[in-house]
């Protein structure tokens, strides 16, 4: 969350981050941005205000945009974070095929919990 309240969160360090130290800066940035995503989508679902919904929704969105310049330039300074992902992506799609397979799916995406807040 925001460190607004100590004064030396905003300090630039007398030397320059190294590439690792960098890496790890964006992985935090992307971790606020998915935080700061949630929060605003947490924010719409609670209200019934038409406007401030639909800005919460807007903004969390361009959150989202957030995520995937920084995802892009994490897969450049990486030179495999892309790899990484690929092959995530590839796991979840033999897991769902294994459940077409199998007859689990029942021919739709399987459903989800639903909602945690009564409607």
């Amino acid at each position: 969350m925001a460190e607004f309240l100590n004064p030396f969160s905003g300090l630039v360090p007398d030397k320059k981050m190294s590439l690792s130290e960098l890496i790890r800066a964006i992985r935090l940035n992307i971790a606020a941005e998915e935080e700061a995503t949630h929060l605003y989508t947490a924010h719409a679902d609670a209200t019934d205000h038409p406007l401030a919904k639909k800005v919460l929704l807007d903004i969390a969105d361009e959150e989202r945009v957030h995520v995937g310049e920084f995802l892009r330039l994490l897969e450049i300074l990486t030179q495999d974070e892309d790899q990484f992902l690929a092959e995530g992506k590839q796991e979840v799609e033999e897991m769902r095929e294994e459940l077409y397979l199998e007859g689990k799916a029942g021919g739709v995406e399987p459903p989800t919990v639903g909602p945690l807040k009564e409607e």
